[in-house]
């Protein structure tokens, strides 16, 4: 009687040690769940600034209403809101070329300003060079100035040069996050920009005696 009652005494503990065990998977499970549920509920609310979530995608899309672009703070609310964002990144785009034809023309004003200066004393040089031959002074003149000497510019000229091109950097860069978006309005918005802004800026006369220069 008493290996009986040991047995079934056995018994009853084994069931209560599993019923607990039990339980206390259920209870990790729910917990787990909670915290899953509760961090997308959170990722959720990181879309926009009134909780509503941006639609981003990273395939070719057509999201107006809820995109958001760049940071969750430029969240679309609106079709004229989208239009308006369309119309402002195909702006960039145009500005992006002038940008470009800033930097050529300064470099070529540069240049410019350095031929003058170096023609003007070849002429000075030519001038002199003339009246001492008329004067019959030839000793020690030379007819001809020389070759124009390399131009390098100033500390002041170097400093806006690189002005230039970080801002046509910056723009460019940020119009290549815009793109990253895979926007189909966007993408369309960027390329008439480039292609209104080329058609202006880059509208100019064609040396070609001057090398061509690869990839802007």
């Amino acid at each position: 009687m008493d290996q009986v009652a040991n047995i079934l005494h056995h018994v009853v503990r084994h069931h209560d040690a599993m019923d607990h065990t039990d339980h206390m998977a259920t209870t990790t499970a729910a917990t787990a769940a909670a915290a899953m549920e509760t961090g997308s509920h959170d990722d959720m609310d990181m879309g926009g600034g009134d909780g509503t979530p941006c639609k981003i995608s990273m395939l070719l899309n057509y999201n107006t209403v809820d995109s958001c672009f760049i940071s969750s703070d430029w969240q679309v609310k609106s079709i004229g809101m989208f239009a308006g964002s369309c119309i402002g990144i195909a702006l960039l785009a145009i500005f992006l070329e002038l940008l470009r034809r800033s930097v050529k023309e300064f470099d070529k004003y540069l240049a410019r300003q350095h031929m003058a200066r170096h023609a003007g004393v070849a002429e000075a040089a030519a001038r002199s060079s003339d009246e001492g031959v008329k004067g019959g002074a030839v000793a020690g003149v030379t007819g001809a100035a020389g070759p124009i000497p390399p131009f390098r510019p100033t500390f002041w000229q170097q400093g806006i040069r690189a002005i230039l091109h970080t801002a046509q950097f910056t723009v460019a860069y940020f119009i290549m996050l815009l793109a990253m978006y895979y926007n189909v309005y966007i993408l369309v918005s960027i390329f008439l920009g480039i292609l209104v802004g080329s058609y202006i800026f880059q509208y100019e006369t064609i040396d070609f005696s001057e090398p061509t220069v690869c990839c802007g």
